[in-house]
């Protein structure tokens, strides 16, 4: 039987973007934030590098927004990311407002540079923990806000939603078996991306796509789903455990070789080592490729050693638990870390739904275009996550919820250990077929592979782990039709098959229900 709960707004996701989206709103209305872990488990959580912001006389929001539109490789709209450069420094003022302690040098906050920026723009906390010291800060703002509700492990299955307009959610509690009816004013979307589904990754397991999944049910657009970023320098250990080495290591001076001690970025790109992701991680690959090595390396033998451990002093830990000495190399290859497209939305993070709003990692905004420029993504939360609170608040309210009947979820354990293999097999699949560099032979034989997993899962209905395979098979399908379509290599979509970036497709692609995909033009100034 069904519990319920109404609220002004609902919040799914505990990163930045719904931390932060759970403050705003609480001024606003009864607020209830759900995760389907524990508070603390996101993306943002181990996000190191930091957040880019102009905040300093010899930058400004045009040099900003010109890095922006480089990185994303002509795919990216000019509103939206004109709002987050130019809104950003004020959503960095409120933090601090609210006490949020920034790292500072000589009283004045410390600006790190990262791949794809030309100014010292990206602030951090805690040297390289600057997510986990957001998260932590913003978690004890709303654990203190007696306006927000917090569940914790609580899986979102179904949204409500009936002509277009969305009520809440249905949420399911696998330790008690219990199921909750959310009814909601306005709801938002907050869940994170989806690069946990490949074999490696630098995402904690619970990023698998699911907000898409829920969102595509109900109708809603999906917007560039072939772009997933692969972060160049994750570490590599042989028995597969990995974590991110930030960005701001490179930004640091950090150099790329190869096994054979060559140094490989200087003909690559004029900024070597800085320059934007995607061309990084592909220049990795093609060592490793040519090679025949299964990693490279990050020397930083040149640097000031007292340095390094001071300003990375988490990397530099979890490097020596691995008998690694930072200070000289790190082994290091790609792994999927971000994803670019999502649920389409627009400047306030509103959805083609009403009353469903999304932000953070699960939209796409048009900020990104085809590859994210390096700590753009925890200000893009900041800046729409507020928008949409603000847009929420001011619209019409809905009238009252209609009927809904939906059963119950349920758990069959019995079905564990085939969806756990199956979760693996998807994974190696995602990583041998649509990994860095794709081709369409490859891509279709992914195809297949999911297709007949489709028919060969023993799914049952109403069930928590046939929920789930079945959720996780159509985010990779989405992914994987849209990169199919996509005949060209742009940012971080690279077909062996098609090497070139073709005018033809500077536009975004498109998915919904019961419609073929299709592309839409992006937007200019």
């Amino acid at each position: 039987m069904f519990t319920e709960k109404e609220f002004d707004f609902l919040i799914i996701g505990s990163g930045l973007a719904g931390l932060y989206a759970a403050s705003c709103a609480a001024d606003l209305g009864r607020v209830v934030l759900v995760t389907k872990t524990d508070l603390n488990v996101s993306n943002s959580y181990y996000a190191q590098g930091g957040i880019a912001a102009v905040t300093n006389s010899d930058d400004s929001p045009d040099l900003h927004l010109k890095d922006t539109f480089e990185a994303g490789r002509g795919l990216c709209d000019f509103s939206p990311v004109n709002i987050l450069v130019n809104e950003g420094p004020d959503r960095i003022k409120d933090l601090i407002d609210m006490g949020m302690q920034f790292d500072t040098l000589e009283g004045e906050l410390s600006r790190g540079l990262e791949g794809g920026h030309l100014r010292r723009r990206v602030l951090h906390a805690g040297g390289d923990s600057t997510g986990k010291e957001l998260i932590k800060f913003l978690t004890d703002k709303v654990l203190s806000n007696k306006n927000i509700e917090v569940l914790e492990n609580q899986m979102v299955y179904k949204l409500l939603c009936q002509n277009k307009k969305c009520y809440g959610a249905l949420t399911y509690k696998p330790s008690d078996n219990t199921n909750l009816k959310i009814i909601a004013k306005n709801t938002f979307l907050a869940m994170g991306g989806a690069s946990a589904i490949y074999q490696r990754t630098t995402n904690p397991n619970t990023t698998v796509g699911d907000g898409i999944a829920l969102a595509y049910a109900e109708g809603a657009e999906v917007s560039d789903m072939e772009f997933i970023q692969f972060h160049p320098s994750a570490f590599y250990s042989e028995d597969g455990n990995t974590f991110l080495i930030s960005e701001a290591v490179r930004g640091e001076g950090a150099q790329l070789y190869n096994q054979k001690g060559e140094r490989f970025m200087l003909n690559k790109h004029e900024l070597a080592e800085l320059a934007p992701r995607d061309v990084v991680a592909r220049s990795i690959f093609e060592q490793m490729q040519t090679n025949k090595d299964e990693f490279v390396y990050l020397r930083l033998s040149h640097l000031d050693s007292e340095k390094i451990k001071k300003r990375f002093p988490t990397l530099y830990k979890k490097c020596a638990d691995f008998g690694v000495d930072m200070c000289h190399q790190v082994p290091i290859a790609p792994a999927a870390h971000y994803m670019v497209g999502g649920i389409k939305t627009g400047l306030n993070g509103e959805t083609n739904i009403a009353n469903l709003y999304c932000f953070g990692e699960l939209a796409s905004s048009g900020v990104m275009g085809a590859n994210r420029l390096a700590s753009n993504s925890l200000l893009e939360c900041l800046v729409f996550g507020k928008r949409a609170i603000i847009h929420a608040s001011n619209q019409n309210k809905l009238n009252a919820a209609p009927k809904f009947e939906q059963d119950e979820l349920y758990c069959n354990k019995a079905l564990e250990e085939d969806f756990l293999n199956q979760v693996n097999a998807i994974a190696n699949a995602m990583n041998t077929n649509l990994g860095i560099v794709r081709d369409e032979k490859s891509m279709k034989e992914l195809t297949d592979f999911l297709n007949k997993l489709k028919t060969n899962f023993p799914f049952e209905n109403n069930e928590y782990y046939s929920t789930r395979m079945q959720n996780l098979i159509h985010v990779c399908l989405l992914m994987t039709k849209a990169a199919i379509q996509r005949k060209e290599s742009r940012g971080g979509h690279i077909r062996s098959d098609f090497e070139h970036e073709n005018k033809a497709y500077i536009a975004h692609s498109i998915q919904t229900q019961n419609k073929d995909l299709f592309f839409v033009p992006i937007e200019n100034k």
